[in-house]
């Protein structure tokens, strides 16, 4: 009884916070504010329904928004042909679930991740300057830019006062605070309070419509502009699967759980094509609404459930108060969560990591900003293919060692297991040492050897990172054997202090008798 009190609890929680982001995503897709809330609606049901990962909560995200604002422009006037997209996309997902493509999305590098997240998080932020501003957005990143000057002129003082002082309450509520009202929230009522007690002249949402979504019939479109159909598609079926499993491992991560990929790829997409026929914008598992969920105590599929319906009943009874919001509020909470979908962790290292992960992060940054952002994935993907197969064959040309890497798994006793990693540890090997550890059990240290690999790459380091931190949580002590050049490189990118809490050795026998030396004098 106390797992389901908790469970609604979270829920309505979640739906709190999900609810000015909604609305904020709705009007920037172009769609309405409507639309947003729909999104988060649907979405949030049946993703939870049917898919894997019980303590997600999903819903409309700021790269998910992007690319539907995409498409919105692309066919203007033309509702029924974005909706057919958005089904499409739906439909793709559960494709993937099914043919278990989910496990593949984890060897995408992560340089590739971390430029599209920013440029993503670059793009929210960029688009919102007009309404910022209190000007006439545009749905172009190129527009926006080469017509700043034109839009300086144009300034609404009493549009800016909101936005910067929305701003503010993101960015400076003291966690005490943020912990039992979300900040977004907080600036969505008092900024909008604000606005009608000093009758200041900004534009608003407008009127949103109580009552349930009108019916849309997708798969009606112009044959000629299938392929721009297709591409969109396929854009939002890999973004979205791609920001669900994040998120589904972030989840994991908190309640020490393993998500289902397939499940949920189907329950996602599932979500997303229902979407399209109420005419609400597309979305994925949302990661900082799922936290907070666990936070407040979710630990079954019940919660995002109980997060939609919440949400309906909001639009139900309350639509009414929301049309008075202004949009600068929203543009004010937008660029908020494009600095946050920035990602730091990456950015700290930059100057740290090789030219080639710099290469790549910049390019997929670039193109995704400025050109496409299934091009920009693609490049960074092949780019990425061409620089490893490069560096697995010069070394094995010098160390004439196999290409192939493999994994031994030696048993010193019943509570030392050793892993031998021959060969180079990139982004693709990362994910079988990982898969490998994860087969390992009943013991309580274990021994990573990497003396014999030749390559490490930043991906294989915050992989393993990821490793000692989930194995820290089972009481298991993770030992690394590296050369003093890998050491070297691991260290200097370790902000977090992981790798400096753990102990690392130049050989193995140094490491088995650290082993030894425990075991006789904890018995």
């Amino acid at each position: 009884m106390n797992r389901v009190k908790n469970d609604i609890f979270a829920g309505i929680t979640a739906a709190v916070v999900a609810l000015p982001l909604a609305l904020a995503f709705g009007v920037a897709s172009g769609a309405g504010a409507i639309a947003g809330l729909y999104g988060a609606i649907i979405l949030g049901f049946f993703a939870a329904l049917f898919g894997g990962t019980p303590t997600q909560i999903s819903g409309p995200t700021g790269p998910m928004t992007v690319v539907f604002a995409s498409a919105i422009a692309a066919f203007p006037n033309d509702f029924s042909t974005v909706m057919t997209i958005v089904f499409l996309a739906g439909l793709m997902q559960i494709s993937f679930g099914i043919v278990g493509i989910g496990k593949w999305i984890k060897y995408i590098p992560y340089p590739v991740i971390s430029g599209f997240m920013c440029g993503i998080g670059v793009i929210i932020i960029i688009l919102q300057i007009n309404p910022f501003l209190g000007v006439d957005s545009y749905t172009s990143i190129i527009y926006t830019v080469t017509h700043l000057l034109d839009t300086f002129g144009k300034i609404n003082y009493e549009a800016v006062i909101l936005a910067t002082l929305t701003l503010i309450i993101m960015f400076l509520t003291p966690k005490k605070i943020s912990k039992i009202i979300p900040p977004a929230l907080i600036a969505l009522v008092s900024m909008t309070l604000l606005s009608i007690f000093l009758s200041f002249q900004v534009k608003v949402i407008g009127e949103i419509p109580m009552g349930l979504p009108d019916f849309v019939l997708p798969m009606s479109f112009d044959i000629l502009k299938l392929s721009t159909i297709l591409t969109l598609s396929i854009t939002l079926a890999l973004l979205a699967s791609i920001d669900s499993l994040l998120t589904s491992v972030v989840a994991d991560s908190k309640t020490k759980t393993k998500h289902d990929s397939k499940k949920e790829l189907i329950g996602q997409g599932i979500g997303n094509a229902i979407c399209s026929f109420f005419g609400a914008i597309p979305g994925a598992g949302a990661t900082m609404r799922t936290v907070i969920n666990i936070n407040s105590g979710a630990t079954t599929k019940l919660s995002g459930m109980v997060h939609s319906i919440t949400l309906l009943l909001i639009v139900l009874f309350l639509a009414p108060l929301a049309s008075k919001i202004p949009l600068a509020v929203l543009s004010g909470i937008l660029v908020k969560v494009g600095f946050d979908i920035l990602d730091y962790k990456f950015l700290k290292v930059l100057t740290k990591i090789t030219k080639q992960n710099l290469i790549i992060m910049i390019t997929v940054f670039l193109l995704t900003v400025f050109v496409d952002l299934i091009m920009a994935v693609g490049v960074g993907i092949t780019i990425s293919s061409i620089m490893a197969v490069y560096q697995v064959s010069r070394n094995t040309q010098i160390k004439t060692a196999r290409s192939k890497v493999s994994f031994d798994i030696d048993i010193e006793n019943q509570d030392v297991k050793i892993i031998k990693v021959n060969g180079s540890l990139f982004f693709g090997t990362a994910a079988f040492l990982e898969d490998k550890l994860e087969k390992v059990k009943n013991c309580k240290k274990i021994i990573i050897d990497c003396k014999n690999v030749s390559f490490f790459d930043i991906s294989a380091i915050f992989t393993l990172e990821e490793i000692i931190e989930k194995f820290k949580s089972k009481d298991l002590e993770i030992i690394l054997v590296l050369r003093y050049r890998h050491k070297r490189k691991i260290l200097s990118v370790d902000n977090d202090n992981v790798f400096k809490k753990i102990r690392m050795y130049s050989n193995l026998d140094d490491a088995i008798n650290y082993t030894q030396k425990y075991e006789l004098i904890h018995g």
